[in-house]
């Protein structure tokens, strides 16, 4: 018998496995992958933006969904706490744009040996086997059951992810099996996630990055988003660090409901957009509109813009009208996206939904219905923005059930 069994051994689960075998807590540890932090391995695109150089209160500013759940959790542990962790077993961390910090090596398998190398030192044992039960008795947790067998243990942690990336291992096993203990599960949805749109422009646009413009997200005429920073169009919508913040505050996709606005030129007030533009008319007074604009905008937006503008691509620039070209600012300062859809799940950074923070007791991380149960990570219903959040949630989750346990 185990002083405490862990569920998933990806960036939660490693972590509480440490916490706990540091405190002197006998561990076994469950992960069906043949090795652990899968997921891990490919987050930031492989370099893995491990946490967000920041204070706990703009940590608590990055969090969409729930915030004030995690505040327990951000106080006892964080982003300065997990740099200091991960510095403590050897990693070299740099702090770049944004807060995002990431190992100097950019090697997200340098995290992932550093977390291994000390679940090793420390004794904590691993099986490779998936957990196909919670076993419950008097309405205490008592352990697990995998490949056939019982395993029994003073506390059991959840930490084995959302539905995000499934063929790492993170498949929604941790929701089935908090709701067979009984927990209500928030619908699960994908969030960081690219989104889709019927506008055929998008993809005659694909593969253009647009930098430093700002996106604004509208739920009907209500502005819920609005960030400055990078994006970039595809073949089947729009994709990049802002459309991905932007997605996690989609709450119940419709079609029609949501819209993008892009300001171009989110540097220069509409009266200085106007006055830059006029400057380009004068130089190219008898010159086609299409080609009058190529200072202004990139090469693939140019013709989709002219389209929009209503203005003929061939009209003589010394033709268009006052309005003609105040409309077309306009169209630079708020330019339009439809969106329809996600992308598929499977596609997401994390997973919007999860198990209900009511039933989870924000200080310790154990379940207010079952005694001896916790959670940790992606498993609960929390999620952040793009730039290191979400793997801070699941440290700061992780050292409150790992204090708590066993």
């Amino acid at each position: 018998m185990a002083d405490v069994i862990i569920i998933g051994a990806g960036a939660a689960g490693c972590f509480a496995g440490i916490q706990c075998a540091r405190l002197g807590k006998s561990v076994l540890m469950f992960e069906k992958n043949a090795s652990v932090g899968r997921k891990l391995r490919i987050t930031g695109k492989g370099r893995c933006n491990v946490t967000n150089n920041c204070s706990a209160g703009e940590l608590m500013n990055n969090i969409p969904v729930n915030p004030r759940f995690l505040y327990s959790a951000f106080s006892a542990f964080d982003s300065q706490d997990t740099m200091d962790f991960f510095t403590a077993l050897g990693v070299e961390l740099k702090t770049e744009r944004g807060g995002r910090v990431f190992p100097v090596s950019d090697k997200a398998e340098d995290i992932v040996n550093a977390l291994d190398k000390e679940l090793k030192a420390l004794g904590v044992k691993i099986i490779h086997k998936p957990v196909r039960h919670i076993i419950i008795k008097d309405g205490v947790c008592k352990g697990v059951r995998a490949g056939g067998e019982d395993y029994f243990a003073d506390s059991v942690l959840i930490a084995c992810g959302g539905s995000s990336y499934p063929k790492t291992g993170s498949d929604g096993d941790g929701c089935r099996l908090a709701e067979e203990a009984g927990h209500s599960i928030t619908p699960l949805k994908p969030s960081l996630v690219p989104l889709v749109s019927p506008d055929k422009y998008c993809a005659d646009m694909m593969g253009l990055s647009l930098r430093n413009v700002e996106l604004h997200l509208y739920d009907g005429e209500k502005l819920i988003y609005s960030e400055l920073g990078e994006m970039l169009f595809t073949h089947f919508g729009v994709s990049g660090p802002l459309v991905l913040s932007a997605s996690s505050h989609i709450r119940e996709m419709k079609s029609e409901r949501y819209r993008l606005l892009i300001d171009m030129k989110p540097g220069l007030s509409p009266e200085q957009l106007d006055s830059r533009i006029q400057r380009d008319f004068s130089e190219n007074l008898n010159r086609d509109f299409i080609n009058a604009v190529r200072k202004l905008l990139p090469a693939k937006l140019i013709p989709v813009a002219v389209k929009l503008s209503g203005i003929p691509a061939e009209q003589k620039v010394n033709g268009i009208t006052k309005e003609q070209r105040r409309d077309f600012g306009k169209l630079i300062k708020a330019f339009p996206v439809r969106i329809s859809g996600f992308r598929p799940i499977d596609e997401a950074i994390v997973t919007s939904g999860g198990v209900s923070v009511k039933e989870i007791n924000p200080k310790t991380m154990e379940s207010k219905l079952v005694p001896g149960l916790f959670f940790a990570g992606e498993v609960i219903d929390v999620d952040g923005y793009t730039g290191g959040f979400n793997l801070q949630i699941a440290f700061s989750t992780a050292y409150s059930a790992a204090m708590n346990m066993g």
